[in-house]
């Protein structure tokens, strides 16, 4: 079982940039599915972006072209470079594994979750 920690959140402008990190625990990240999800203040938790054990990386529309999800096998992490930032983006950034390999934004096929990490974008 893998445990997730999510880190790097903050407080940014529009246009600028951040660098969220998923440590996991207990197991490597290389084993999972990894997906990125966020949940807006008064929205449903959202897909945001995955990278499969083969590094086949996926976006949402919203994001496609301004965020960059990448693994770090060494530090067994995942991190997300949220770029061009708009105020829409903000949310509570969550990281999520899901054990089998088959790409999915579905928040209910991923089993383990991380606690979040809080991006708020400024105008």
């Amino acid at each position: 079982q893998v445990q997730l920690v999510e880190s790097g959140g903050g407080l940014v402008q529009a246009g600028g940039s951040l660098r969220l990190s998923c440590a996991a625990t207990g197991r490597a990240v290389s084993a999972y599915l990894m997906g990125w999800f966020r949940q807006a203040p008064g929205k449903d938790r959202e897909f945001v972006a995955y990278i499969s054990r083969q590094d086949v990386t996926g976006y949402s529309s919203s994001v496609r072209g301004r965020f960059i999800v990448s693994r770090d096998n060494s530090k067994n992490s995942v991190e997300l470079q949220l770029s061009n930032l708009k105020p829409e983006d903000t949310a509570i950034y969550y990281c999520a594994a899901r054990t089998s390999d088959y790409v999915s934004a579905v928040e209910s096929q991923y089993a383990y979750w991380g606690q979040g990490t809080k991006v708020t974008v400024f105008s």
